[in-house]
């Protein structure tokens, strides 16, 4: 029987923690400051449900929304001025941004003391090279642990495949869960052998934003699902794992909705809490 980890409720605890710890400040509370490009339907929807979080765990939110014509060095400037404004904790950038925009510049300009997604080059670099002292991890790789977490499963010696279409968020997940003891290796729908590969998981993390792409034909039985991919087809919202496919083929399936998506927002949090302790 397929066991469905419930991501919403793992959340529920992580921000009640989050609560209780702001208000324990005594009236002081952390700020994050969201730029919004754009009228994506699905980033406006994220940044809706982020704003909508913060107000619950006691989070301060700052939305500086620009129109899908905005200059890059517009954009540059308006992170300058965050960086440079002492209220501010966390700076986050809704992503994906239009393809006119060089996205690893423009992460690359926050300040890495307020970078709370964790995509900053030396964010990065500190997280591949002193894993054991980082203080911070990306928000969806540390939703994706406490998942691991929760069910109490045992990394070491798993084959983990992470299915993605970004290098970014697959190579530092791998040397993740690596430093977890994981066989972890980043694969991409390009590679001539990535159905071989996935065949052989323990574990398949996919996030290729593809609905319903992964059947239980492609895997073993008995795998662990992390899906975090999301696509909306007919105002409903899908993950990339054809969940009725695998259910009682997978031994444990994260939900799309209600999976990775809430936890992600928790960590978020987790992270502007601390890097309000930081400062």
């Amino acid at each position: 029987m397929t066991k469905i980890i419930d991501g919403k409720k793992i959340a529920e605890k992580i921000k009640d923690n989050i609560f209780k710890e702001i208000f324990e400040m005594n009236g002081a509370r952390p700020n994050l400051a969201i730029i919004l490009v754009g009228e994506r339907e699905d980033s406006q929807m994220y940044v809706r449900m982020k704003e909508r979080e913060a107000s619950r765990v006691g989070v301060d939110t700052h939305l500086y929304k620009f129109d899908d014509d905005v200059s890059e060095d517009d954009l540059i400037s308006a992170i300058n001025f965050l960086n440079n404004d002492e209220l501010i904790d966390g700076i986050l950038v809704q992503l994906p941004l239009s393809d006119k925009f060089d996205t690893d510049k423009i992460i690359s300009c926050i300040d890495p003391k307020k970078d709370v997604d964790c995509f900053h080059p030396e964010n990065i670099k500190r997280l591949m090279n002193d894993f054991e002292n980082c203080q911070l991890f990306s928000p969806v790789v540390n939703g994706i642990l406490a998942m691991f977490s929760d069910i109490e499963f045992d990394l070491e010696n798993k084959d983990c495949c992470i299915l993605c279409n970004s290098d970014i968020f697959g190579n530092v997940l791998a040397s993740v869960l690596n430093f977890q003891r994981a066989k972890a290796k980043v694969v991409h729908l390009s590679d001539i052998d990535w159905q071989e590969k996935i065949k052989k998981a323990d574990v398949l993390i996919s996030a290729i934003g593809k609905a319903k792409f992964i059947k239980k034909k492609m895997l073993k039985k008995d795998v662990v699902l992390i899906d975090v991919g999301t696509t909306k087809v007919d105002g409903k919202i899908f993950g990339d794992v054809d969940f009725d496919n695998l259910n009682n083929y997978a031994s444990y399936i994260s939900p799309v909705p209600g999976g990775v998506g809430p936890l992600t927002i928790a960590m978020l949090f987790k992270n502007v809490l601390e890097l309000y302790r930081a400062k």
